[in-house]
């Protein structure tokens, strides 16, 4: 069976990479006019080399230091690296910078080629060599074969085409293999059309698989086309995978709406997004003398205007680090995390390399992985979620889908924003439930046969936010008994997961309940132990008001009636309403009344007892109840809304039991609105 890999070639200008590659595939990769006539690789070229059961697809990139984007948007998919440095010139600028940037994109297995070798004499050769290894010395590179080649003579070449095929085989068992199992995705490096075909664009895929006829989403417009036909290096094929050169037929899609930089994947799988969140290791800093008029080091939390190169595609950006500069910050190998504002919607992956250069002058500042492509945004001094992004970005899939689930809050993770934003591929409940057993994560049941699974930490800081407002809330209102829940919906439906906020809200209350942390009533909640404080005077105030109700039945007196002299009196007579209403002792029939809670009953039974099934009007109820219309007409859309009657017309049937007692009015209390 054939393995496939990219290989990718990387070098300064003019050191015979394209040449070298015609010598070992025999196909010229400089595809442009304006390249043959220049004698100049511009952009991408691409070639294929047999070694064995392995299939290298080559991507050719371009030496100069105007280019480096196109030789980015070639090497961010490839397996191993063709470090081609001419022995007639040594190393030079962009050997260096192209060699930081296979270090950044994660490159471990590669050749290094002493190019244009018949140039020069042995001892030359030798000292050129020595040069290199002292360059490659601290990079993946270090133990990768070096050797002396002539694209003219041949000289090397069978030696070369060994250490490739050894090279191969290491990559070909390296982690980034597992990437085959994954959903397919592949960013498009170019696009065009073929009369008869319509349009065609190519890629190197990074990940899964794809065949003839399947449907695949363009991203990220989230346009979806159909693959209409295949090719892998001008072959006709039925499907193509990780590993290789692609050439896609799209049906769906005109030639002005793909671009290099779209990717193409699964409907759903991907989602645009212009935030992220990297790793990134940065390069070494000019050497230069250190003295005491040498400005400080820059502030690492100020935003910094970048340019963003992530898979093929170039995006402006502003860079803001998210953890405090360590004393290393400016030392080779040195990483840190970092929050990307994308000028323009991308699409990413967990791990996904990205590599971040300056604006002017233009030059390759750092690069490294991507750890969450679409995060949400950081509060400030948010030190627990910068851990857990820390996390995030760890080999370790436990310790990544955990801190998924922190960072997620109360909302659901599905199998694609696993693979998506944590890498973990296959069985990843079984990950989940060992997380569970460890009570690293919590299962909040919301419905009959469907749970959440909650980070610990996570529904703990909820709980105690619930407190920490229920304590506020009854310092200041002494004469209320419990804290709407709908004021609960709001206050957390603008933090943690606005979707479903009542459905995780009401297990949260729960759970606390259960534990002894709350106590709930149909009204609302409350600390254990917190009540209504009332002095002597408003005891009994409430205590008359109660009373009141109960002694005038159907036909009680408004509430701001209750207390028309004393001024006192008559602003803490809404309060103690409220009270009375959340202790279970009055209804609230409308907003100006209420009835006493046994009046509310006894009348619901009355009418049960003396209309039954009967259809009746307002004015049917005036003798059974001997109360005017004033009374009447509130109290019947009381019924209403409660579900005790339907009306239909000017009549009304009973059709249930009814609530009895609703809940507080929905409104947000002024000592917890901030």
């Amino acid at each position: 069976m054939t393995r496939h890999l990219i290989l990718g070639t990387a070098g300064h200008i003019d050191h015979g990479k394209t040449e070298l590659v015609k010598a070992l595939t025999g196909t010229d990769a400089d595809r442009l006019p304006d390249e043959k006539r220049r004698g100049m690789t511009i952009d991408l070229g691409f070639a294929e080399l047999r070694l064995g059961d392995l299939q290298l697809g080559i991507v050719d990139v371009p030496g100069h230091e105007r280019l480096v984007r196109n030789m980015l948007c070639g090497a961010m998919a490839i397996d191993l690296a063709l470090l081609v440095v001419a022995a007639n010139e040594s190393v030079k600028p962009q050997t260096r910078e192209h060699l930081e940037i296979l270090k950044h994109l994660g490159i471990e297995h590669g050749v290094i080629v002493l190019s244009k070798c018949d140039l020069v004499e042995p001892h030359w050769l030798d000292c050129v060599a020595e040069e290199v290894r002292s360059l490659v010395a601290d990079s993946p590179l270090a133990q990768a074969r070096a050797v002396g080649v002539s694209s003219l003579t041949g000289q090397g070449l069978p030696e070369l085409r060994a250490a490739l095929a050894e090279a191969a085989e290491h990559a070909a068992r390296s982690p980034r293999r597992q990437q085959l199992q994954a959903p397919f995705r592949m960013a498009i490096d170019r696009a065009f059309t073929v009369e008869g075909h319509g349009t065609i664009v190519t890629g190197s895929v990074a990940s899964g698989l794809l065949r003839v006829g399947e449907e695949v989403a363009l991203e990220p417009q989230g346009t979806a086309v159909r693959v209409r036909g295949l090719q892998s290096h001008g072959v006709a094929v039925d499907r193509v995978a990780r590993g290789q050169r692609a050439a896609i037929n799209l049906v769906g899609v005109s030639l002005e709406e793909a671009h290099r930089g779209d990717v193409l994947a699964p409907p759903g799988y991907l989602t645009p997004s212009c935030r992220l969140h990297v790793a990134l290791s940065l390069n070494r800093p000019p050497m230069r003398h250190a003295s005491a008029s040498d400005p400080p080091p820059r502030n690492p939390r100020r935003k910094i205007s970048v340019r963003v190169h992530l898979g093929t595609k170039e995006i402006q950006a502003t860079l803001r680090w998210l953890e405090p500069r360590g004393d290393d910050f400016d030392q080779d190998g040195s990483v840190l995390l970092a929050e990307l504002e994308l000028s323009e919607p991308a699409v990413c992956v967990w791990g996904q390399p990205v590599v971040v250069r300056s604006q002017a002058p233009v030059a390759t500042l750092g690069g490294g992985r991507v750890v969450d492509p679409h995060p949400r945004p950081l509060r400030r001094r948010a030190t627990e979620e910068v851990s857990a992004i820390r996390e995030l970005a760890s080999e370790s899939p436990r310790a990544r889908l955990a801190s998924l689930y922190f960072l997620r809050g109360f909302g659901e993770l599905g199998a694609a924003e696993v693979v998506r934003r944590g890498g973990i591929l296959g069985e990843w409940e079984s990950l989940r439930d060992s997380l569970v057993a460890e009570r690293v994560l919590e299962r909040l049941p919301l419905a009959p046969g469907r749970l959440l699974h909650v980070h610990a930490q996570v529904l703990e800081r909820a709980m105690t936010r619930v407190e920490q407002l229920l304590a506020k809330y009854h310092q200041r209102n002494r004469t209320q008994a419990v804290f709407p829940l709908s004021v609960l919906h709001k206050i957390f439906s603008g933090s943690e997961s606005p979707r479903h906020t009542a459905q995780w809200l009401a297990a949260v209350v729960e759970r606390m309940r259960s534990q002894g942390r709350l106590t709930v009533t149909p009204a609302g909640v409350a600390l254990p132990g917190a009540g209504p404080q009332l002095s002597k005077p408003q005891q009994q105030l409430y205590e008359e008001i109660i009373e009141t109700h109960r002694r005038c039945g159907c036909a009680p007196p408004a509430i701001d009636q209750l207390a028309p002299t004393a001024a006192t009196r008559r602003s803490v007579v809404p309060k103690l309403v409220e009270l009375a209403i959340a202790q279970g002792h009055l209804v609230r029939v409308c907003s100006a009344w209420c009835l006493h809670a046994e009046v509310e009953g006894e009348v619901r039974r009355t009418l049960v007892e003396r209309l039954g099934e009967s259809s009746f009007a307002v004015r049917d109820l005036r003798e059974l109840l001997h109360v005017s219309r004033k009374y009447l007409v509130p109290l019947c859309e009381y019924l209403d809304r409660i579900g005790f009657t339907r009306r239909e017309g000017d009549r009304r049937t009973i059709v249930g039991s009814g609530g009895g007692i609703e809940s507080q009015p929905d409104r947000l209390p002024e000592e917890v609105s901030s």
